[in-house]
């Protein structure tokens, strides 16, 4: 129906950390060489949580986007842009807002999760319940088949498929579908309109997926048709409806396993990060004060890697010779625990120097940065005001 592109947001709450690195950003520039991507700085979702200190969120917003830059997210292959820049994302969660559930929101598992780890805040707000929708609204605008995500959070594009699924059945309704279809499936040319035809009673009549996957490719390769009439062979496709807004797909993405600096999970509330373009001094100093195996309180007292958060981050950034010779000396107390860590604090500059050397020309000038976020922004209006098109169009919006 339209390319094949993905979405993805960070919200702009602090520096980033190599957790963001490994388990985020890394997937990011290998998503760029393989599809379309939009990835937006997420400030409205940000004051979901933060409305009442905006200022960590008005200095983490460019800081973060170096970051992305340094990690490698190249904005001549993907478009990186600000979501409160595009106000149709505001637009269309009022307009889903009218339709919605009260009760999907309220079921969302992280909704009950975050209210419980933020006790400290007070997240008994309208904007917080919404959070889940306006999730759904940032996805839907871009009608974007994948949405990169952990398993926590595809109970959210699962719930941006029910919102897609809803409003397409309430507002995909249009007086002469059947005929207006069938017009549209002759623009397809004579071999592709009876190979479409044919795939879409073989799906509707036994169900058989592989037919319903081979019209929707013919229907991804046609160049002439409208966008209306895109709407209309993929709804007579799968039923009697136009398909306004696209039903995404979870592209799992596995969980970071970037330890922090005392073998819990690298996060900023552990306190036990390293940012993404920390200072070779500060990084040396942390790795050789991290804790190691209690066991090894004197340098000839054999040690147990697995007590170990050092061997943890061995995991992340050796090779297989090296955790070979440091599980070796560490069990037979052939080497010390300093020894154990050099290697570590080598492969971590060695990853952040390319880092540093992007992220530098946009520190010289944050004109660069401005402009191509700026061009973003535009890129990414363009795209959501055509959404927003149909969506007015759907639900009688587009007055004249």
């Amino acid at each position: 129906m339209y390319s094949e592109r993905v979405l993805s947001g960070m919200r702009p709450t602090g520096a980033l950390h190599l957790g963001h690195y490994h388990g985020v950003l890394k997937n990011w520039v290998k998503l760029q060489a393989e599809y379309p991507c939009f990835f937006f700085v997420a400030d409205w979702h940000a004051l979901t949580t933060h409305y009442e200190s905006p200022e960590v969120i008005q200095n983490s917003v460019w800081e973060m986007v170096i970051d992305w830059l340094a990690a490698g997210v190249d904005p001549t292959q993907a478009t990186l842009f600000i979501q409160s820049k595009v106000p149709e994302h505001a637009e269309l969660f009022l307009l889903l807002s009218m339709g919605t559930p009260l009760g999907w929101l309220e079921r969302v598992p992280t909704y009950k999760d975050q209210i419980e780890k933020l006790r400290e805040k007070d997240l008994q707000t309208y904007g917080f319940l919404g959070y889940p929708l306006l999730q759904a609204a940032d996805i839907l605008i871009y009608r974007a088949q994948h949405v990169p995500v952990g398993e926590d959070q595809i109970p959210h594009v699962e719930m941006t498929r029910e919102v897609a699924r809803r409003f397409n059945y309430l507002y995909g309704r249009e007086a002469g579908f059947e005929e207006k279809a069938l017009e549209a499936a002759k623009k397809l040319g004579g071999k592709r309109t009876k190979l479409y035809l044919e795939a879409r009673t073989a799906y509707q009549e036994k169900g058989d997926d592989e037919a319903l996957e081979q019209a929707k490719a013919i229907l991804q390769e046609a160049q002439s048709l409208s966008m209306g009439d895109r709407e209309r062979l993929f709804g007579y496709l799968e039923g009697a409806r136009k398909i306004i807004l696209l039903e995404p797909q979870a592209l799992l993405t596995e969980a970071s396993k970037m330890p922090g600096l005392d073998g819990q999970k690298m996060s900023k509330s552990y306190g036990n990060t390293i940012s993404l373009r920390e200072d070779a001094e500060s990084i040396t100093k942390k790795v050789k004060t991290m804790p190691t195996d209690p066991a090894r309180i004197r340098r000839t007292d054999p040690g147990n890697p697995k007590n170990c958060p050092v061997w943890e981050l061995h995991q992340v950034y050796s090779d297989e010779a090296t955790k070979d010779w440091a599980q070796q000396g560490c069990t037979t107390a052939g080497i010390g625990c300093i020894e154990c860590k050099e290697p570590l604090i080598k492969s971590i500059l060695k990853e952040q120097q390319p880092m540093l050397e992007r992220a530098q020309q946009y520190l010289d000038d944050p004109s660069l940065l401005r402009a191509l976020i700026a061009d973003g922004c535009d890129k990414a209006r363009k795209t959501a005001q055509e959404t927003m098109r149909d969506v007015r169009e759907a639900m009688g919006l587009d007055y004249s």
